[in-house]
């Protein structure tokens, strides 16, 4: 009798330090997510603080008609892309990428910071394009530790993403303009 006592102790023992594996490995699984969705959202919030940079830019006067019509598009339409990531909201952000590229030469910002309120502008543009560099690093790093985690047998075996799709990573252009960043 005392023999089947111990098995069925060892039974439970084991059952139970499997119940909390799954458990602390949902959890994790639950943080990586709630990491994802902030990431996400901070990259959102500083995609459109480059944007509306762009545009305050555009709109100070400091540059001439075609520059700021050109720069004012490009942020136009990536204040209007779509809000969820994917290929149409990712060439938005490349071309506003490129704009800046195109339209901040060595010239045109060094005549910019001539002035305060131009040297003020520049200055928040360069942070902000900074700013997306980072927050689209950090979301991707997020992406692939939720993907390394999510790949473990005993998630796909147990199910404990649910029905949460496999997040994908944020591809677009968003390298600072060579005059912004010195």
């Amino acid at each position: 009798m005392t023999e089947l006592l111990t098995w069925v102790f060892a039974a439970l023992f084991l059952l139970v330090i499997i119940a909390w594996y799954l458990s602390y490995t949902a959890a994790r699984l639950d943080r990586l997510h709630v990491r994802l969705g902030g990431t996400l959202a901070a990259l959102d919030a500083r995609l459109v603080r480059r944007a509306e940079a762009a545009v305050e830019l555009a709109h100070s006067g400091l540059l001439d008609g075609a520059t700021a019509l050109l720069l004012a598009t490009a942020a136009g339409e990536s204040l209007e892309a779509p809000s969820e990531h994917g290929e149409a909201r990712e060439q938005a952000e490349s071309d506003l990428t490129e704009a800046l590229d195109l339209t901040l030469t060595p010239a045109v910002v060094t005549s910019l910071r001539e002035s305060p309120h131009g040297q003020d502008l520049v200055d928040r543009l360069a942070s902000a394009c900074t700013r997306v560099e980072l927050a689209r690093r950090f979301h991707n790093d997020a992406v692939t530790d939720v993907r390394r985690v999510r790949r473990k047998w005993t998630i796909r075996m147990f199910h404990l993403a649910g029905h949460t799709p496999l997040p994908s990573t944020v591809e677009f252009d968003d390298e600072v303009p060579a005059p912004l960043a010195t």
